[in-house]
């Protein structure tokens, strides 16, 4: 790894996060630092790939962690609640890493021109996977964070780097990740789409079989690749994704922790306040006005 070109990166990328926060004006574009390392930060991962720059960070999926640090990048295939750290940050030597949104339409594009009429073999399911950053993606990556500086660019420029860089990925240690992000029939992608549904009907109750039927899979066959995939049971991703909405409710909108509880599905107040517990640490009354005292951006970097 070219360590002159890794430095060349961060600043740049430490350039956009004070000139612009988080959201840069490359679209699927996002910088964070950190001066200090964090507490628990509950989020939904997209697919992306995060590459870090400076410092570590631990982002646990399930049961499983996954750790990454300066010259690493998490590739994340399906659309996943997560709980993170960032461990290693100081006003010194701060966390510094940047997240670019993957298009599996660009990818689909881009497996055609890689399979050569050949068909590709996907990999089982895999939500996360953590690869060292190959040395011929940070010139793209190094030219799609100086395209914020010329506004006019961006709208030509940044598809075609984009598509640079998805290929680096389809043709390193990511290749994998990337072929199962880009394979519509994919078993990753047949687990997407039944993740799509329980996303959008959260409030719902959970029917393996109706998932399974959306993946095209028996219900055995569903569950045993939606828990490798996510390291999850449908039932356990569904709660995440309640319970991360009810504290987007409670900081947004301050509204009565019963009704939060009801908005997303529960119809016991005591167990959502239990349930709550016991994922934020704190019951929701008092996790939604600790937030709000010290409020700090959820994002995926």
């Amino acid at each position: 790894m070219d360590k002159a070109q890794l430095e060349t990166l961060k600043t740049r990328a430490l350039a956009l996060w004070k000139r612009h926060g988080r959201e840069t004006p490359v679209p699927g574009l996002f910088v964070a630092s950190a001066d200090a390392p964090t507490g628990p930060i509950h989020g939904v991962y997209r697919p992306s790939v995060c590459v870090v720059l400076q410092g570590t960070k631990i982002s646990q999926l399930g049961g499983q962690a996954y750790r990454y640090e300066e010259g690493n990048c998490l590739i994340t295939s399906l659309e996943v609640p997560i709980r993170a750290h960032i461990l290693d940050a100081s006003a010194h030597a701060p966390y510094v890493a940047f997240v670019l949104d993957i298009e599996p339409a660009v990818v689909s594009e881009l497996l055609v021109e890689l399979a050569r009429g050949e068909p590709i073999a996907a990999a089982g399911p895999a939500a996360m996977s953590v690869h060292p950053l190959a040395n011929g993606l940070i010139d793209p990556l190094e030219r799609l964070l100086a395209l914020a500086d010329r506004p006019r660019d961006i709208p030509v420029l940044a598809p075609l780097i984009r598509r640079e860089i998805y290929w680096h990925l389809l043709n390193g240690p990511q290749g994998a990740m990337m072929r199962q992000i880009g394979l519509a029939d994919s078993r990753t992608a047949r687990i997407g789409r039944s993740i799509a549904w329980v996303r959008d009907n959260y409030t719902e109750t959970i029917s393996v079989p109706h998932l399974a039927g959306l993946a095209g899979m028996s219900p055995a066959t569903f569950h045993r690749h939606f828990k490798a995939a996510t390291d999850m049971t449908p039932v356990q991703f569904q709660k995440s994704l309640r319970l991360q909405e009810a504290r987007r409710l409670l900081l947004a909108e301050g509204t009565d922790v019963a009704q939060v509880g009801f908005a997303i599905g529960y119809e016991s107040p005591s167990q959502f306040s239990r349930e709550y517990r016991r994922m934020f640490g704190a019951p929701p009354g008092r996790d939604g006005a600790a937030i709000r005292r010290t409020v700090a951006p959820d994002n995926h970097a």
